[in-house]
């Protein structure tokens, strides 16, 4: 039904289904993006708050992790940017090295998505709904300051 006494961000999350001008039809924005792979399914990307305006672009940090995940070295990514020094920060899971996914990022990404820093760890930290901990990661970044 919405947000309890919270009317603004009700409005704001549920929308009329923009794919259906026919008939009212109010639908939840989740913030999530997706795009359709080659075999017409639906795939989750990254969360729309995940984007950042770095080096005056527009950049969807999950766009920069999608790249990253899918070299075969690569168990898992996120990217946290750090505000105070305007840098992207890639961290990883996996037996590549971070000269390796830097060559293979070139490859794919303008260069102003490519991270500054590429930090290997031995485990992604979670939160309790098993998303990845981005606030565990910026604490990371803050103690190797």
């Amino acid at each position: 039904m919405g947000y309890y006494n919270n009317r603004e961000k009700t409005e704001e999350a549920f929308v009329q289904n923009p794919l259906n001008p026919c008939y009212p039809e109010i639908v939840y924005r989740t913030g999530d993006v997706g795009r359709y792979n080659d075999r017409g399914e639906l795939v989750f990307v990254s969360r729309k708050d995940y984007q950042i305006k770095h080096m005056g672009h527009r950049i969807e940090l999950g766009e920069i992790e999608v790249h990253a995940n899918s070299m075969d070295e690569v168990k898992m990514s996120a990217c946290i940017y750090d505000m105070e020094a305007a840098k992207i920060v890639l961290f990883y899971m996996g037996t590549a090295g971070a000269a390796g996914i830097m060559g293979y990022l070139k490859e794919r990404l303008p260069r102003y998505m490519l991270p500054n820093r590429i930090e290997q760890i031995d485990r992604m930290p979670f939160t309790a709904n098993g998303k990845i901990d981005r606030i565990a990661l910026k604490e990371r970044i803050k103690e190797s300051k």
